[in-house]
């Protein structure tokens, strides 16, 4: 597992865009039984496991991306380029794609 972190880890997004990983929907109920593949809920929530530097605006100067790793987000239905490292996926967006930061 570590293996597939320092991996992860190599991948460093360019410009604005940010590396996520989605969480995994339940595959329990509470009450313990399991929830078939296609029942679960597709979730649009996502970690962020590493972010670019950030992109230059018209007058060069580089904006800062405004996320970072560690936050919870929510992800757009739609869109983003998909990233395998051995059976692990992530997606890559641009900052302007996220949707918002979540709390916890």
């Amino acid at each position: 597992m570590s293996s597939l972190r320092a991996a992860a880890k190599r991948i460093v997004p360019l410009f604005d865009r940010v590396l996520v990983q989605r969480i995994k929907p339940a595959e329990r109920t509470a009450s313990g039984i399991f929830i078939p593949e296609k029942a679960q809920e597709s979730l649009n929530e996502a970690v962020v496991v590493a972010v670019g530097p950030g992109a230059p605006d018209k007058d060069g100067v580089v904006r800062p991306v405004s996320v970072k790793e560690g936050e919870h987000v929510l992800l757009p239905p739609f869109g983003g380029n998909a990233v395998k490292v051995g059976d692990t996926e992530y997606t890559l967006y641009r900052d302007s794609e996220l949707l918002a930061k979540l709390e916890h």
